[in-house]
């Protein structure tokens, strides 16, 4: 059988573009605040990460243009190897301090923190737990770990304590969760996790993508709840709150120092460019100074969803500035896309596998 045979038979998305209502890979021709602009067309964007507005900020613009003038485009190696600039030994100082680790290491795609970390950590005979509903990097990071994958209902902390209770408790156990969901706006019940991680002798590893920047007056899922000390693991983004592209794992100093010389995808990939390094910082910097940004955000966030829930549409369970739409049927979800776009508005949706059979959205 021809391994290419799958290409040739997949044809939702051919059939989707001759309905004209193919919703992925549209290409932006300007982005600037609020707004985008498509084949002339303006839409108001609320779709996107950018959840502090700091992607089109002067000083983080000035700071990526300062570090493209001073190193370049590219570091053209591993920080491994030739590719580590002082500039990413700062940023990693400056993270591990506001998000209240002892260190931290900077990788140059959110996605290779979570392939890098659990594969690196979870080895032959250990454990690793998951929330159904974690993120596809948390689940890519698993299957290429050595250990064994268990995972429980989503946010169910009664089904969580049965998969803990049916592990092994002489395996090594590390129960991996997004902070804030990035699909339905939802946040990880961490008071009630952490009881349950000691009890059965589990290590805790927080997912705050989209915490950063959100939650905890910005410093993520952990300080939103006054248990900083009580995760093991914080690993973040850069392409959301932070403006720019990159991640990042904080934690022990020694935990961080295994994972600096066992991540393959720290140790065989280029290190983040200098200008995403240094955008990265000058969005830290903005978000210390001016932590009203925050607060200005989440008031926004309230606002936007009270208006959904007055108009009768369904948000879920969402508490944070990622709201869903929920709307069940995937024709239908195309569908309410379509006519938001033709109406000038630019929203996300969302079908499985990124979301359960039967609960398509729009991610707004």
């Amino acid at each position: 059988m021809d391994i290419f045979a799958k290409c040739q038979e997949f044809t939702a998305a051919k059939e989707l573009k001759e309905a004209g209502g193919y919703p992925y890979f549209i290409p932006l021709d300007e982005t600037e605040g609020t707004e985008v602009t498509i084949n002339g067309q303006r839409l108001i964007m609320i779709g996107s990460n950018n959840y502090l507005g700091l992607t089109t900020d002067p000083r983080v613009r000035a700071a990526a243009i300062e570090a493209i003038h001073r190193f370049g485009t590219s570091c053209t190696g591993s920080r491994f190897l030739n590719g580590n600039l002082q500039m990413h030994i700062e940023l990693e100082q400056r993270l591990a301090n506001f998000v209240g680790k002892e260190a931290a290491l900077v990788f140059s795609t959110g996605m290779q923190v979570n392939l890098g970390t659990i594969s690196a950590i979870v080895g032959r005979g250990d454990i690793v737990i998951t929330d159904r509903d974690d993120h596809a990097s948390i689940v890519d990071g698993c299957r290429l770990s050595f250990g064994q994958m268990k995972r429980y209902r989503h946010n169910d902390m009664a089904d969580l304590e049965r998969v803990l209770k049916q592990c092994d408790p002489k395996a090594g156990k590390l129960l991996v969760v997004d902070g804030l969901f990035s699909m339905e706006g939802d946040i990880a019940p961490l008071p009630e996790m952490v009881p349950l991680c000691r009890k059965y002798g589990a290590r805790l590893m927080c997912d705050d993508a989209h915490a950063l920047g959100v939650l905890g007056q910005g410093r993520g899922t952990a300080a939103h709840f006054g248990m900083t000390a009580d995760v093991d693991l914080i690993m973040s983004t850069f392409s959301k709150s932070f403006a720019s592209l990159g991640g990042f794992i904080a934690g022990d100093e020694v935990v961080i120092h295994y994972i600096q010389h066992h991540a393959r995808s720290l140790i065989f990939s280029a290190s983040i460019p200098p200008a995403s390094a240094a955008a990265a910082l000058a969005a830290l910097d903005i978000l210390e100074k001016e932590p009203e940004r925050v607060e200005r955000l989440h008031h926004n966030a309230e606002k936007m969803r009270a208006g959904f829930r007055a108009l009768g549409l369904d948000t879920g369970n969402s508490v944070t500035p990622v709201i869903p739409i929920i709307i069940g049927d995937d024709q239908k979800t195309f569908a309410v896309w379509k006519a938001l776009f033709e109406a000038g508005v630019f929203t996300n949706p969302v079908i499985s596998p990124a979301v359960a059979p039967g609960h398509s959205l729009l991610r707004t």
